[in-house]
């Protein structure tokens, strides 16, 4: 399984990986442990976007990598819409270690300003956005512009998503093809 475990001090960032904690849009914990993987192509173009954000003075916080398709079921039964939540029957670029959700930091590891929360499922998430506070659309821009010059395809309903081009080449992956699972007993849930 070509999954990397992304965290410090090999990759620089921050990992504030939400769904393992009641931090989320379903106020429960998705994920009985806390850990961040991508796909080796992912990763490459994680670490080419922390080396591009570098000079800049910023560093990423991450909230999600890896999503197992145990996970993605949970969500779409929190949240059944294709709008901000991936069909779990099709699969997601998260499901298949292809996709990041993650944010800007500064130097004192402050969260920039970008208009909304992350997962705030609501219009104003969507990319290129000018109903939000400029600051917000600057960073946002800076973030894409980042992102995209390192190589990712951003998701425009979302602000913090990036993933693979072309990520649906990729095979789903289940929490139970991890040497460790990530999933908690209780949240496991599917069809």
């Amino acid at each position: 399984m070509p999954l990397v475990p992304i965290a410090p001090p090999d990759y620089d960032v921050v990992l504030d990986l939400r769904y393992a904690t009641p931090d989320n849009v379903t106020g429960a914990p998705i994920y009985g442990r806390a850990a961040a993987y991508l796909h080796e192509e992912a990763a490459g173009l994680l670490r080419r976007a922390i080396e591009l954000a570098r000079p800049l003075g910023y560093r990423f916080k991450l909230f999600d990598a890896f999503r197992p398709t145990e996970a993605q079921w949970r969500l779409w039964h929190c949240y059944p819409s294709d709008e901000f939540v991936a069909d779990p029957r099709r699969g997601s670029p998260h499901s298949r270690g292809a996709a990041v959700d993650l944010t800007l930091i500064d130097a004192a590891g402050r969260e920039l300003e970008m208009g909304t929360g992350f997962d705030a499922f609501t219009p104003q998430a969507h990319h290129a956005r000018t109903d939000i506070p400029e600051v917000a659309q600057r960073n946002r821009a800076v973030l894409l512009g980042i992102m995209t010059a390192a190589g990712w395809d951003n998701f425009r309903n979302e602000w913090w998503h990036y993933q693979l081009f072309n990520a649906r080449r990729l095979p789903l992956i289940s929490d139970k093809a991890l040497p460790e699972p990530m999933m908690a007993r209780a949240a496991v849930t599917s069809v």
